[in-house]
């Protein structure tokens, strides 16, 4: 799967340009790559064009322009792009309410490690979540978190001929599933698939 890197990057100036046109093209490209698990749960599939999405935006944000800077963005970004075997996403817990959420964070500690796929008439993979660092502690977990889903050569043949995927999370504390996605998504996620 292709990499981002220095030279494949806008500079600055030019992505000044060209923001709103293609910060357009990237959220419509992330309807097809979003999946709501309940109404607390969202996962965001990520690949080369969100991941590259984000590092312009940390470069326009934080005015790097130099070399190493650049280089130290690419480096902790790049791991987030699929590399043809598996699914990487960014699960958020959403909830509007300060104090209801501080509660949640605390009830749904390991929620991360819950999280699954299953490929029609397969078992299900549970997520990898969080290997660049942890993000919860005795108290709470973190209210982003991100997931890999490693997947074997079979099952990745069996979505490209048809069978179907489901998605969810089987926390004790929250529990939710598609049994079934809906096609645009399915065929975006099936991309990011070389096997």
């Amino acid at each position: 799967m292709p990499r981002i890197t220095r030279d494949s990057l806008m500079s600055l100036e030019t992505y000044a340009r060209e923001r709103r046109e293609f910060r357009a093209r990237v959220m419509a490209h992330k309807q097809n790559r979003t999946v709501h698990l309940g109404d607390h749960v969202t996962l965001l599939f990520e690949d080369e064009l969100t991941i590259r999405y984000q590092i312009q935006e940390m470069l326009r944000v934080e005015r790097i322009f130099e070399g190493e800077g650049i280089q130290e963005e690419l480096d902790a970004y790049n791991p987030l792009v699929p590399d043809g075997s598996n699914w990487k996403a960014t699960m958020m817990i959403e909830y509007p309410e300060v104090e209801e959420r501080s509660r949640m964070l605390a009830r749904l500690i390991g929620i991360e490690d819950r999280v699954w796929v299953q490929v029609e008439g397969r078992p299900r993979v549970y997520a990898v979540a969080d290997e660049d660092l942890e993000r919860e502690n005795a108290e709470k977990t973190s209210s982003v978190h991100f997931l890999r889903f490693e997947l074997e050569r079979t099952a990745a043949q069996a979505l490209k001929q048809g069978a179907r995927l489901a998605i969810g999370v089987d926390h004790p504390h929250y529990r939710a599933a598609i049994d079934d996605l809906g096609p645009a998504v399915r065929q975006s996620l099936i991309e990011d698939l070389t096997s």
